[in-house]
């Protein structure tokens, strides 16, 4: 009986907890570009030239790459800036005791971010997709900004200049639950000043580079379901001549 408590419990606080994940703030579909070649390639070229400078992502090599389409001349030419080889892994040259000084904590690796962030509230890259498009200049945090995913993330805004600079807009309304507290309720957005992208651009961008972190947290992903599909046909058609010899014996029993 204690169990099957503490399992009502467990399951009460799912939405709870998939709600805290995401700050409370709904999370908003991305679109899937995990098959698109000319997608991830672009994400990829995103990750090293945005991400790469704080975050690892020591589970993947860059010559992994060639499997998005990119020759070992590309890599080199576009992706290689510090004098790393096609086979090293991908990390960041950031000191940890550097990041923890100038951050608060150490920037998360990003080999499996897709997949880590994935909750009942959305997938991983609806998470990332929201979250990269809802930072907002603050200057009551250190770093100058915040998000509403991740509320008093010690992350700047790596893509400002891509997206411009906002301002978010709150308003004060009584709390339904305690008539003497206010709460602070999100109305949107107020922009600063452009980017160098426009707001359908960047938000191509940002699914472009959620594409390319989705693919990297597994590879062989889509390699997986085409031959899921295929093992799945096959399992389907062994059944039918099962069930056909089968019927076939028992009528000559009969």
């Amino acid at each position: 009986m204690k169990l099957f408590k503490k399992l009502i419990a467990a399951l009460a606080l799912v939405p709870v907890l998939a709600m805290a994940s995401s700050g409370g703030f709904p999370l908003e579909r991305a679109e899937d570009r995990s098959n698109d070649m000319a997608a991830l390639q672009n994400g990829a070229k995103l990750f090293v030239n945005y991400c790469l400078n704080c975050h690892s992502a020591s589970a993947m090599r860059y010559n992994r790459l060639k499997d998005i389409g990119l020759t070992e001349d590309q890599i080199k030419g576009n992706l290689l800036f510090t004098g790393e080889k096609v086979g090293d892994l991908m990390k960041t040259t950031l000191a940890p005791k550097d990041a923890k000084a100038w951050f608060g904590a150490v920037p998360p690796d990003l080999s499996v971010i897709a997949r880590a962030k994935a909750s009942s509230a959305g997938s991983g890259a609806d998470w990332l997709y929201t979250y990269l498009r809802t930072f907002y200049k603050d200057d009551n945090r250190p770093t100058g900004w915040n998000n509403m995913v991740f509320p008093d993330v010690g992350m700047p805004h790596a893509l400002w200049e891509l997206q411009g600079v906002r301002t978010a807009k709150f308003t004060e309304e009584k709390d339904p639950h305690d008539a003497t507290k206010v709460v602070h309720t999100f109305t949107g957005f107020e922009k600063v000043s452009d980017g160098k992208m426009a707001a359908a651009e960047y938000d191509s961008a940002v699914t472009d580079l959620v594409a390319y972190l989705q693919w990297m947290g597994e590879p062989a992903q889509n390699t997986r379901k085409r031959l899921g599909v295929v093992v799945l046909l096959f399992l389907s058609l062994l059944s039918f001549l099962a069930w056909r010899l089968n019927a076939s014996y028992w009528k000559e029993v009969k």
